[in-house]
């Protein structure tokens, strides 16, 4: 089954602008700039046939094209990156089984997360999309809460039923839960990863919907696929010992920077 992985990246984010071009220091002091980074991050998944970076912005197609990567221009009307990828999907041939959505403000996302992502879409056939969520420890809710009490938009949560379809994603920290948990317990929150496995029939069918009321009001664009009654199947991947965090404000800087020096990446 064939795999493509799109990385899409914008310049004009109204919360950071210029974000793919931020540079991040590892741990031995070298400097990648983000969407080299989740480049990288796209290229050490196995099993993947190619990975293509997806932008409308001549700066970024130009810096991605300088360190190596496969770019796809993709028009300005593009909202948001599950839109970007249906787009790419025509400039595919031949078109593969399945899309994966790797945004470019992930580069610390796993190569095991991709890959039990993947799996978990191959293993379900009925389903047209899946993501990955993380369960958070009680370091990681109590930074997600953090983050909403500074009235930053951190972190998306995510909540599911026995079946793991998805019943609705956030970016308020849900579902509550009374009580304090230690630092590295085992908490009810799980953290949304943002990246989204698609087959192409799930890819076309989002690309002719408008916004939906949630989407707007959430910025979420996965809520799409539940407000037109599509199921999202919720992979649960594990750390392994790994510090997962998304790029979304530029005080998040300073902190992937530490989570590099605290794993030895470089």
């Amino acid at each position: 089954m064939s795999v493509t992985i799109v990385i899409p990246a914008r310049y004009a984010s109204t919360r950071y602008p210029g974000k793919p071009l931020v540079e991040l220091r590892g741990a031995s002091g070298a400097a990648f700039s983000l969407i080299q980074r989740s480049w990288m991050a796209a290229k050490a998944v196995s099993g993947v046939d190619r990975v293509l970076v997806a932008t409308d912005d001549e700066r970024i197609a130009d810096h991605a094209t300088g360190f190596g990567a496969e770019v796809a221009m993709t028009s300005t009307a593009c909202r948001n990156g599950t839109e970007r990828c249906a787009e790419v999907l025509g400039q595919l041939a031949p078109e593969p089984e399945i899309v994966v959505n790797l945004q470019g403000d992930a580069p610390l996302t796993p190569a095991w997360f991709v890959e039990d992502l993947i799996a978990g879409l191959r293993n379900a056939p009925q389903a047209g999309v899946a993501t990955p969520v993380l369960r958070c420890s009680g370091r990681m809710r109590a930074d997600l809460i953090a983050d909403r009490m500074a009235g930053r938009v951190g972190g998306t949560t995510a909540v599911f039923g026995h079946d793991r379809q998805a019943l609705y994603f956030s970016k308020e920290v849900i579902p509550f839960a009374a009580g304090e948990f230690g630092d590295d317990d085992p908490s009810p929150v799980f953290h949304h990863v943002g990246v989204y496995a698609y087959r192409p029939a799930a890819l076309r069918a989002y690309s002719g919907w408008d916004e939906g009321q949630l989407e707007k009001l959430e910025g979420l664009e996965q809520l799409r696929f539940l407000e037109r009654g599509q199921r999202v199947l919720c992979v649960e991947v594990q750390a392994r010992g790994r510090q997962f965090w998304e790029l979304n404000n530029p005080e998040d800087v300073p902190r992937l920077e530490r989570m590099m020096a605290d794993m030895g990446i470089d």
